[in-house]
């Protein structure tokens, strides 16, 4: 029954992908894309029941203290620091480190369906999904072997685009009917809950800058890579907006905290990380600043509350 579900969830997805591609194109539709609260507001303590998915970023491997280790989950997570700054009544984390759009359905490992964690009763979730859809570790290990051949040049950028197009912008444009197909399945299984997709992290200067050889990316590959991660926030946030899910913005709170900054002063690490945390993903305070942004999305200010 669940594969026939998630079919005709695809079939629907499908027909619906030049409408969201037009719309990614023109950013006509990322332009207005203030969604309103839920029509079931999430409760606040203990009348509220919170689910997170979500991938790596969500998971946060390595960062102490490590609760689940297939999945590189930690309890300072930012789903583990908003549930325990709100006080939630129930709260269930089966986010896992290398999850795509697919782990939402099948098992990952010794770990369920992602979806299987939602009922009728969930008053709450957050889902961080995607990077993985769109290559984000093969885009790292590529561009990073690359680099380290032509580090002034732009390497990484001209082997993505050999093929006369842009196949990490293509990469997006098809993961976008996936997360549709996730977000519609988050409201058939979990009816009554406020919904947010978040977004990805500052990777990378905002100003386009390398840091050669501290990371190993091409002086010019580092503005394309930049644009591609912009561009597949820009895609999460139309869909969002296409489901009446609400966005959660975690690149524009982390712009100066990349991977190229200082480790005092960084909240991504780089590939070889100085802090617990895995390669090119969020230390503990990346997590701490997302879980933020979160809380100032449900409305609560950036306090602890």
């Amino acid at each position: 029954m669940a594969n026939a579900t998630r079919a005709a969830d695809g079939a629907r997805g499908r027909r619906r992908t030049t409408v969201l591609g037009t719309a990614l194109g023109g950013c006509a539709l990322v332009a207005a894309a203030t969604v309103p609260a839920a029509a079931h507001p999430a409760g606040h303590g203990h009348e509220l029941t919170y689910v997170s998915l979500g991938d790596s970023y969500t998971s946060g491997p390595l960062i102490p203290r490590q609760v689940n280790a297939e999945c590189g989950r930690s309890d300072q997570n930012y789903p583990s620091l908003l549930a325990s700054w709100r006080g939630v009544k129930s709260f269930r984390d089966v986010s896992c480190a290398g999850a795509t759009t697919n782990e939402m359905w099948q098992a990952q490992g010794g770990n369920a369906a992602q979806l299987d964690a939602l009922d009728r009763n969930t008053g709450l979730v957050t889902v961080q999904i995607g990077g993985n859809d769109v290559g984000f570790g093969s885009i790292i290990s590529t561009c990073a072997r690359l680099g380290a051949q032509e580090p002034a040049g732009n390497p990484c950028e001209r082997s993505y685009k050999a093929g006369g197009y842009d196949q990490l912008a293509l990469n997006v444009l098809r993961t976008a009917p996936k997360i549709d197909q996730v977000l519609r399945a988050v409201h058939r299984h979990a009816p009554h809950a406020r919904v947010l997709l978040v977004g990805y992290p500052d990777l990378l200067p905002d100003d386009g800058l390398g840091c050669f050889p501290a990371v190993p990316f091409a002086a010019k590959d580092f503005p394309y890579l930049r644009d591609t991660e912009k561009r597949l926030n820009l895609m999460l946030r139309t869909v969002a907006a296409w489901n009446r899910v609400e966005y959660v913005d975690t690149y524009g709170p982390t712009v100066a905290h990349d991977m190229c900054k200082a480790p005092a002063d960084r909240w991504i690490e780089p590939l070889r990380p100085a802090a617990p945390a895995a390669p090119a993903h969020p230390n503990a305070r990346g997590e701490d600043a997302m879980a933020r942004a979160v809380l100032d999305r449900l409305g609560h200010g950036r306090g602890r509350g």
